[in-house]
């Protein structure tokens, strides 16, 4: 279980970086679907090995991250 919950924090914090990185250099824009869910899916899979590890501030900071893409795609529908 621990080598799963390392893959999924790996993945989530890269997919969070490569998000940042995309808008950073306006490849995507900040409002987009596709950043959202890049933010909501690295906030989960970090959040899993964040709570494996019972690091509380981290999966507090995850779960809000989660939260804000969230309702950030649920206004765009």
């Amino acid at each position: 279980m621990a080598v799963l919950t390392q893959i999924l924090g790996w993945f989530g914090t890269l997919l969070i970086l490569f998000a940042y990185f995309l808008v950073s250099f306006k490849k995507i824009d900040v409002h987009s679907r596709q950043f959202q869910l890049m933010n909501l899916i690295g906030a989960l899979t970090l959040g899993v090995h964040v709570y494996y590890q019972k690091s509380w501030p981290a999966l507090f900071l995850e779960i809000v991250w989660g939260g804000i893409a969230l309702i950030s795609l649920c206004k765009k529908s």
